[in-house]
């Protein structure tokens, strides 16, 4: 297996912080010898260019934050706008508001930090400071725009965001800005044509698989992790379609619920193959908290990265499949086969389609294991969700049944035309960007300024609190209700400010593969319900941290409705996994 050689994360910043706290003191020594030597003796005391030496590092640090947020503030004045509100913590440091954003992540509702701020704030745009390091967040539709789309130029992903994902990410399509970013989009962007993404034999064949195993545990009345479930569903699609090798996941033994184990016996993952699902969902995570603690991660992972271990698993599973088909190349190009012709295209997998534009490995590894995360976990997420949501509203349940079995009926196969667009897309709750130079975004106030945007300043956007806010979507915000989308709310919400759901992106950066995303899970839903009628949650099933605690009933919108507990990496998924039974249809459908 090869391993990752490099510096842990916090010998690096450890060494710079040293670098960069020693030299105010560094410089009043300086200064006091020079100064003897000029004048020929000393022109303060010793204990006084001692006490000189120890407040350097503090006083300069004060000057240098006074300084730029003075600069600032004179920004806002000369563009003739203002800076947005600020939410404030109590403690130095603003160490408080840290504490409950990684409360937040581990144990609170993923919206939590933001509903506070934005509540506080009284504005849909705020500025908040962890260690003075200035950073806004919005759910302003308009803000938004302005970022993904009428400014794109000003935003990129930026240096601090690189820094933070780069052990998993590398220089891939997520991660990468200006030519390089232009570069992936070219190399990627052919493949996901109608033609290509439109074959559903892919589909069907890992649909049959999954239906079966679902089957059989409601044969046997007994609960399943739908989560689990359709995560290896994605993977061993995604796996066939970018690599034309699949990973089979599917094929392994499901988990049980945590009261019933056949034969006592735990199943533990030996192979490559088995290892990787979990050691790539473990990197997520891992790297999804780095941008929540901010610019002194590192100093969590001080003698190790913590994905290093994962990133390893995550390698050797892909290690094989890029040299295979570097010496797939290699050995066309010997053969003097053309790369565009036809007939040598028609099974070309996306890593196939990649390697005829490039040889160099790290490119072929960063962009893969990008398309890969996008392709599974985000269609994983939307398609556990919306299980979810149908077991709560089994009225709904029944009416999409009965338009799929109007429509296509009980055993044909879906086709591209049958396909619908799925209104309960909530695979990814937040965003970042960071603003190249100073800038201005619109104010949601017309009698206001515009927002002044500094330069280099971290900007993130909070897709699930724009998704589920009533100023946006009406009074019936927090409801599921998938009318909304076929109605005449569409003409009254949607449709004038379309920048108020954003499942895929917009703008330039909008994503390669929403067809593919949707076609996968309009094909998967119609497979599903033409083979079941009934869906429930199953409570007793679900590990106990994974159930909201007592007083998120007690709130208000959609977190007093939760049975789960919905989570957040870079998608939204349920602690401890969606455990549900379903009830076979009395006329089957043909898995």
């Amino acid at each position: 297996m090869a391993r990752r050689a490099s510096l842990p994360p916090g010998v690096p910043f450890l060494f710079n912080l040293l670098l960069i706290v020693s030299a105010p003191p560094f410089g009043v020594y300086t200064i006091s010898r020079v100064a003897a030597a000029a004048v020929s003796r000393d022109l303060l005391p010793t204990w006084a260019w001692i006490l000189a030496a120890v407040l350097s590092p503090p006083f300069l640090l004060y000057v240098h934050i006074w300084w730029k947020y003075r600069s600032f503030q004179r920004g806002a004045e000369r563009l003739g706008a203002t800076l947005p509100p600020e939410m404030k913590g109590h403690w130095i440091g603003n160490w408080d508001l840290l504490d409950g954003i990684l409360k937040a992540f581990d144990s609170g509702y993923p919206s939590d930090l933001f509903d506070y701020g934005f509540d506080q704030c009284g504005a849909p745009i705020i500025q908040f400071k962890i260690f003075w390091d200035l950073q806004y967040s919005t759910k302003d539709p308009s803000v938004v725009k302005a970022v993904l789309a009428t400014d794109f130029q000003n935003y990129e992903k930026g240096e601090m965001f690189h820094h933070f994902t780069d052990s998993l990410f590398g220089t891939g399509v997520f991660n990468a800005d200006g030519d390089l970013w232009k570069f992936h989009r070219s190399m990627s962007r052919p493949f996901f044509s109608r033609e290509r993404i439109s074959h559903f034999d892919l589909f069907d064949r890992h649909a049959d698989v999954a239906i079966t195993k679902i089957k059989e545990r409601s044969q046997a009345n007994i609960a399943f992790d739908f989560q689990e479930l359709i995560a290896r569903f994605t993977l061993d699609s995604s796996t066939e379609f970018l690599f034309g090798n699949c990973v089979h996941s599917l094929h392994s033994p499901m988990p049980y619920p945590k009261n019933i184990s056949p034969h006592n016996t735990v199943q533990v993952a030996s192979s490559i193959k088995e290892k990787f699902p979990h050691a790539f969902s473990a990197a997520q995570l891992i790297v999804s908290e780095r941008p929540r603690i901010g610019w002194f991660w590192p100093l969590r992972e001080l003698f190790k990265s913590k994905t290093d271990e994962h990133m390893e698993v995550v390698d050797a599973f892909l290690e094989p499949l890029l040299h295979e088909a570097l010496r797939k190349k290699d050995e066309r190009e010997k053969a003097g086969v053309r790369v565009d012709d036809k007939e040598n295209q028609d099974d070309e997998t996306l890593l196939d389609n990649l390697v005829k534009q490039t040889s160099d490995y790290k490119i072929l590894h960063d962009e893969t294991l990008n398309i890969l995360l996008a392709g599974r976990d985000t269609t994983a997420a939307a398609l556990t969700f919306t299980v979810y949501l149908l077991c709560q509203h089994p009225h709904v349940l029944k009416r999409l049944r009965e338009e799929i079995l109007e429509h296509v009926g009980f055993q044909r196969r879906p086709t591209y035309d049958d396909r619908r667009s799925d209104s309960i897309l909530l695979c990814r709750p937040f965003d970042m960007r960071f603003s190249i130079k100073e800038g201005i975004v619109p104010n949601s106030d017309p009698a206001g300024k515009p927002i002044y945007v500094p330069p280099k300043t971290a900007v993130s956007y909070s897709i699930i609190n724009m998704h589920r806010d009533p100023l946006y979507w009406g009074p019936t915000a927090h409801e599921f209700d998938p009318e909304r989308f076929i109605d005449e709310r569409v003409g009254k919400y949607l449709v004038p400010n379309p920048f108020i759901f954003l499942p895929f992106n917009a703008g330039p950066r909008i994503c390669l593969g929403q067809q593919f995303a949707y076609n996968e899970m309009s094909f998967f839903m119609i497979r599903l319900l033409q083979n079941f009628s009934s869906m429930e949650l199953d409570l007793t099933a679900q590990p106990a941290d994974s159930l909201p605690p007592p007083e998120w009933a007690e709130g208000e919108g959609r977190r007093a409705k939760e049975q789960l507990m919905p989570k957040a990496h870079f998608t939204l998924f349920a602690r401890g996994g969606c455990w549900v039974k379903m009830g076979v249809a009395e006329t089957e459908g043909v898995a």
